[in-house]
């Protein structure tokens, strides 16, 4: 089972920026390569949403429309990692980052990281 974890949340004024990264490990029949890769969000007490995905390859992403323009995921399939690179931060954007691998439709999530937006 693949292991992931977060990090790089912080705190940062808005319209500020910060970069998640999530790391890959622990594969056992499947490499990094194999798994679609995606960041969701969810505040206490709220749903978890999507954010952004990325292909197997990193070729394509889509992206939330309430950050498209301002974030950017990557993924870097030699060293297992993937990115978020989170542009003109807004205080609505104060919530918990998770990441998360998908392979056949069956995803496995990450601890989150803490994002905080305050002036």
């Amino acid at each position: 089972q693949v292991h992931l974890v977060e990090s790089g949340g912080g705190v940062v004024q808005p319209g500020g920026s910060l970069r998640l990264s999530c790391a890959a490990s622990g594969f056992t029949d499947f490499t990094f390569s194999s798994y679609a890769m995606n960041w969701y969000r969810q505040a206490p007490g709220r749903e978890r949403e999507f954010v952004a995905a990325i292909t197997r390859a990193g070729d394509n992403a889509i992206y939330a429309d309430s950050v498209k323009g301002r974030f950017t995921i990557t993924r870097d399939n030699a060293k297992n990692l993937m990115y978020l690179q989170m542009n003109s931060l807004k205080l609505e954007n104060t919530t918990v980052y998770y990441c998360n691998a998908v392979r056949d439709c069956r995803g496995t999530w990450g601890q989150g990281t803490q994002v905080t937006v305050s002036s």
